[in-house]
């Protein structure tokens, strides 16, 4: 599907864009461009992957720049084939704090990103969403409620034959960055307790490489103004501290600290009213866009959508790992193998 393609990842110097070029650089995709704001992270990168790769100086091709800036954008928009949009704000707590910030990256930039991609001819860009989108309670969230609709707006206005705009829905993607399992080891190394906010509050959990899998489904499957989103199963917090002090052989030693601002209790991945329209994919589900225009008195005659049995899919009522099955998860990771190794040797 790449063969010769160029590649654009925003926020490339993350999580996802390290996951990305590590199952893509081997294959025969032509070129990858990593677009970020941060020179130290894309030095590291290149470091890193010319260590690794002799090949990366010709194959990977780093952009400074910001998704606020349309012009920044532009210019490593030329000739690039497909984009996946990767750059946002995502710490809960801090867009609390700094919700306008969040509306800037997460909001406008992603509309700059998408002008910038049609204005280009690229083929296809794929938007990553959360888990937190879905009923959002918070500035994060509602920022990336809000990302979705204007990727669904943007969508509606291509041209037939144009960019194909896309998203998908995550939920936490175990170890990546500011995420609660890395935190969790730390915390162990200084021989402190686990922070826990609260030990029933439930979690989608999902690896780096089932968020590439999720993308890829997206690439190939998603029509024009879809999400996708992964039947992911969750645990408890509570079941995830204790998976990780067995596997690093330490007590069970947790400390309750309480939720944090803006966070929930349980997170939802599909609403009651995606639900009604959901295509069952396997292991993924469809969600279409709402394909009506603004004549809504067409549809008095009954042509809508019609109400869904099926409840909100959501953290609670998905499938509950137990503590065991969290510990077999948790080793597929390399992060948490070189971490358990390290901490044996100490």
């Amino acid at each position: 599907m790449f063969k010769d393609k160029t590649l654009l990842i925003t926020g490339g110097t993350g999580s996802f864009g390290n996951a990305a070029l590590d199952r893509f650089f081997e294959t025969d995709i032509g070129e990858i461009r990593v677009f970020s704001r941060d020179e130290k992270k894309q030095d590291d990168m290149r470091h890193k992957y010319l260590s690794k790769y002799p090949s990366a100086g010709s194959k990977i091709k780093y952009y400074i720049g910001d998704v606020r800036d349309i012009a920044s954008i532009k210019n490593a928009m030329y000739g690039v084939d497909y984009v996946f949009h990767a750059a946002a704000l995502k710490q809960v707590p801090s867009c609390e704090f700094f919700p306008l910030e969040a509306v800037k990256t997460n909001v406008f930039g992603t509309e700059n990103v998408l002008t910038a991609a049609v204005e280009a001819g690229v083929k296809k860009v794929i938007c990553l969403s959360t888990d937190k989108a879905a009923y959002p309670v918070n500035a994060m969230g509602t920022s990336k409620a809000m990302m979705e609709k204007v990727f669904i707006a943007k969508s509606r206005t291509v041209a037939p034959g144009g960019t194909v705009i896309c998203g998908t829905r995550y939920g936490n993607v175990m170890c990546s960055r500011g995420s609660v399992i890395p935190l969790f080891i730390s915390q162990i190394k200084a021989g402190q307790p686990l922070s826990v906010t609260d030990p029933t509050m439930t979690r989608f959990i999902m690896s780096l490489d089932e968020a590439i899998d999720l993308v890829l489904c997206a690439f190939e499957k998603a029509q024009t103004g879809d999400i996708l989103v992964q039947k992911a199963p969750a645990c408890t917090i509570g079941v995830l501290a204790k998976a990780i002090t067995e596997l690093f052989d330490v007590p069970d030693d947790i400390k309750i600290i309480g939720i944090r601002h803006g966070e929930k209790l349980f997170e939802t991945l599909l609403t009651n009213e995606e639900c009604a329209v959901a295509v069952d994919l396997g292991n993924y589900y469809r969600v279409p866009s709402d394909k009506r225009d603004l004549n809504y008195d067409k549809y008095f005659i009954g042509n809508g959508v019609s109400p869904s049995a099926v409840s909100e899919f959501n953290s609670n009522n998905t499938t509950l790992l137990s503590v065991e099955q969290v510990k077999e998860k948790l080793m597929e990771l390399p992060y948490i193998r070189r971490e358990i190794a390290k901490w044996k040797k100490r």
